[in-house]
């Protein structure tokens, strides 16, 4: 959806929020070919920071594209809130119930109209230490793999200078600098109708997590470490399955 279609909801969250991006920023932005003006994209970027989407929807609209955002279906349902992001074009996002699958239904609606839809493989910001990528949850993938709709992976480093989650602080201070940038869409094809088994979701999301990981090594330098995987909790006396005597 091009910028000179927007409605008023739309242009009103941009006269808000672009004025106090521009000045809280100092921008580097790189890559904006690979995000086509118009037809349907899945966008997925790594998750350093709470300041992310406003950073990542800075790029987007600057790109020529209106950024569309999965956000809690309960979000929604507040008076005024939701009413406006529903005329914002977000996407309401069922979490772990039986109403997911309409969640999938949306994402897939939002495509079909030629949306550029961004997902968060990570699901949450990054847990490792340093904020390199984590291995990813499979959304994004089973998106890629039910549309068949190109997946651009969008590295961004400065955003965790405007909020860093290991500390939970904010920085105010004008011109921080971000570095945004999106490569050319992930070859996924090898995977294209193969059923999206548990297998199948895994492989394709270590693909785009790898590629992000690799993009973001080359805005930051240095190695990056193996995919940070998420300690595994283990189980309270509550949920251990009882054993026979």
């Amino acid at each position: 959806m091009g910028r000179r279609r927007l409605g008023f909801w739309q242009w009103f969250a941009v006269v808000l929020v672009k004025p106090v991006m521009t000045v809280w920023t100092r921008r580097t932005w790189r890559g904006m070919e690979h995000l086509s003006q118009d037809g349907p994209v899945i966008i997925v970027p790594n998750h350093i920071s709470h300041a992310d989407p406003l950073v990542s929807a800075h790029f987007v609209y600057d790109a020529g594209r209106w950024p569309q955002f999965l956000g809690k279906a309960s979000v929604f349902k507040v008076p005024v809130i939701g009413w406006i992001l529903h005329r914002c074009r977000q996407i309401p996002v069922e979490r772990g119930s039986v109403d997911a699958v309409k969640s999938l239904d949306a994402l897939v609606r939002a495509l079909d109209e030629g949306g550029a839809v961004i997902i968060y493989p990570e699901g949450t910001t990054s847990r490792e230490p340093d904020l390199w990528p984590m291995k990813g949850k499979t959304g994004a993938a089973r998106l890629a793999l039910t549309t068949g709709v190109p997946v651009v992976p969008l590295a961004m480093w400065g955003p965790e200078r405007i909020f860093d989650p290991r500390r939970a602080r904010i920085n105010l201070r004008p011109r921080i600098p971000v570095t945004v940038v999106a490569g050319p869409p992930i070859d996924l094809s090898r995977w294209a109708g193969v059923a999206p088994s548990r297998q199948v979701l895994e492989e394709m999301t270590d693909v785009i997590m790898l590629r992000l990981r690799d993009m973001l090594s080359d805005i930051r330098g240095g190695t990056p470490p193996p995919l940070w995987q998420r300690p595994i909790r283990p189980q309270t006396d509550r949920e251990r399955p009882e054993t026979a005597a």
